[in-house]
């Protein structure tokens, strides 16, 4: 076995194909890989006898953040969550905000080595809530984070996936089964977006999130980076939130995130923030309870309002919730409404 697969550990959800070749079964892309080959988010490969997962037991950095910068704002608010990721991606997005890890080609990035049991014991000792998997696509490190999760779990620490969604459906039923809770990153809302500028399709990421809502409990969110020209035209994004409405139902929560000029479309401008308001005013004309706006700031973007009454619920400060006016952290003190969420043992009052 080549010195590169010493670590590796096997990885599951592939198949040989008739010329010798492995093909990886754990995303839509189905990578078929001679021997000593890697699959395009770098961290799956043919080791000459099976597939391996070549960064397990080890990280590009730990960071302690507030659960609302994953974003997740339903998802006990207040809270911490331990995060941190691997290196690799399986999507190739030209405007990757996270381009150094997720596109990076180099192991030396893995400089942390740490077992599923200390990241959980760590998480608990730091008075984390929550492990988040996030930097770069947790799919591509599915035993990896099952495992994780798995201790996790045991003691009492909850689990947070920040992924594209790109995943098969029989690995999107092992991976999700361990985790509590996502965001999931809705690129945008057509197939010409999703070929041209990540080399995917939209069309997986749709059977995830409808799996997600119907045939899970994980509570999810969503968010879609707009980009000048490219996803924040009215009609797509008009077509996207009543979609959404539709078939996963109007409390699921959806972020509308700012672009900032890096990676390959560094020519394009920032996002103005009249952008952000003006797809916030239609995804509410078409229903959605609740609407964010982020990476620019903007308090009442932030704020999380009663879909009933519409009095503010919970008021932020980028990161920091200012005030809550929830009663029993779960329902409207005005009207009653319930907030749609996981608020159980969260801090907030």
């Amino acid at each position: 076995m080549p010195t590169e697969y010493s670590a590796a550990v096997p990885g599951r959800y592939w198949h040989r194909l008739s010329d010798g070749r492995l093909q990886c079964d754990l995303c839509p892309r189905t990578c078929k890989l001679h021997v000593g080959q890697h699959g395009t988010c770098f961290v799956r490969a043919n080791d000459g006898t099976q597939m391996v997962l070549t960064a397990y037991g080890r990280s590009s950095g730990f960071c302690i953040d507030p659960i609302e910068k994953k974003p997740l704002l339903h998802f006990l608010p207040g809270t911490s969550a331990l995060s941190f990721g691997t290196v690799g991606c399986n999507l190739t997005c030209l405007f990757c905000q996270n381009w150094d890890i997720s596109k990076t080609r180099l192991f030396d990035r893995l400089l942390k080595s740490a077992s599923p049991q200390t990241i959980a014991r760590a998480a608990r000792q730091l008075n984390c809530t929550s492990v988040a998997f996030t930097y770069n696509d947790p799919v591509i490190f599915l035993e990896y984070a099952v495992d994780i999760a798995r201790e996790c779990h045991a003691l009492g620490v909850r689990t947070v996936a920040v992924t594209a969604g790109y995943i098969t459906p029989a690995a999107s039923r092992e991976f999700f089964a361990h985790m509590d809770a996502a965001n999931v990153d809705l690129k945008a809302f057509t197939e010409h977006f999703y070929h041209r500028l990540a080399t995917a399709h939209l069309a997986p990421v749709l059977k995830t999130l409808k799996y997600l809502k119907h045939e899970t409990n994980v509570w999810f969110e969503l968010t879609t980076l707009l980009i000048p020209g490219e996803n924040d035209s009215p009609e797509e994004i008009c077509a996207m939130t009543r979609w959404i409405v539709r078939e996963l139902g109007p409390e699921i929560p959806l972020h509308f995130t700012a672009f900032h000029p890096d990676w390959k479309m560094s020519y394009k401008t920032s996002t103005p923030l009249e952008t952000l308001h003006r797809a916030r005013t239609i995804a509410h004309s078409n229903g959605m309870y609740y609407v964010y706006t982020g990476n620019l700031r903007d308090r009442n973007g932030k704020a999380t309002f009663c879909h009933s009454c519409g009095k503010i619920l919970i008021e932020r400060d980028e990161y920091k919730i200012i005030s809550c006016d929830l009663k029993k952290r779960r329902y409207c003190k005005t009207c009653g409404a319930a907030c749609a969420g996981v608020f159980n043992n969260s801090t907030i009052s």
